[in-house]
C-alpha cells in the first residue's frame, strides 16, 4: 500500500486546521516539519494528519499548547504514563471549574446589573455609569457596596 501524501491545504480541509495555524505549530515545534519538494512545497502523510487531529482535538478540550506539548512527550524526551495523563487531566479539569465558577459569578453580576435597571429611555444608563465606575467586582459578594452612591441610588429607585 502507497503512503499518502497531500500538501497543506489538503491537511487543513481535512483536520479543520487553518493554513496559518498549521505552520504555527511547525514554527514552535508541536507539528514536526513536513518535507518539501523541490518547488519548496510541504507535503505531509498520514502522522502529520494524526499529530495535527491530536492538536486540534486537545485544543477543543481546552488544553494550552504546553500541555499539549507535554501530553505528546515533547518536553521531556520520553513517553509519558498514563498515570502522568491522568494527573494533567484532573489538573486541567480543576482549572475548568475553576473558570466554571468564576463563569457563575459573572453571570450573577450581570443578572443583577439588568435587573436593576429599569430600561426607560434616559441620557445616563446605570448598568454603564458601575461599568465606567470600576463598581463591578466578581470577587465581592454585594457588587452594590462597591458601586458609587448615584449608580446605587439609581438601581435601588
Amino acid at each position: 500500500m502507497r503512503a499518502r501524501h497531500f500538501p497543506i491545504g489538503a491537511l487543513s480541509a481535512q483536520t479543520g486546521v487553518n493554513i496559518e495555524t498549521i505552520r504555527y505549530y511547525e514554527r514552535i515545534g508541536v507539528m514536526p516539519a513536513p518535507p518539501r519538494t523541490e518547488g519548496r512545497q510541504r507535503v505531509y502523510d498520514e502522522n502529520h494528519l494524526k499529530r495535527l487531529t491530536f492538536i486540534r482535538r486537545g485544543r477543543e478540550l481546552g488544553f494550552s499548547l504546553d500541555e499539549i506539548r507535554e501530553l505528546l512527550g515533547l518536553v521531556r524526551g520520553h513517553s509519558l504514563t498514563c498515570a502522568q495523563v491522568k494527573a494533567m487531566t484532573q489538573g486541567h479539569v480543576a482549572s475548568i471549574r475553576s473558570k466554571v465558577r468564576d463563569l457563575r459569578k459573572l453571570e450573577r453580576v450581570l443578572n443583577d446589573l439588568a435587573a436593576r435597571c429599569h430600561g426607560r429611555e434616559v441620557p445616563d444608563c446605570p448598568i454603564l455609569e458601575v461599568l465606567s465606575s470600576g463598581g463591578v467586582r466578581l470577587d465581592a459578594s454585594s457588587d452594590a457596596d462597591k458601586a458609587p452612591a448615584s449608580a446605587v441610588a439609581r438601581f435601588r429607585s
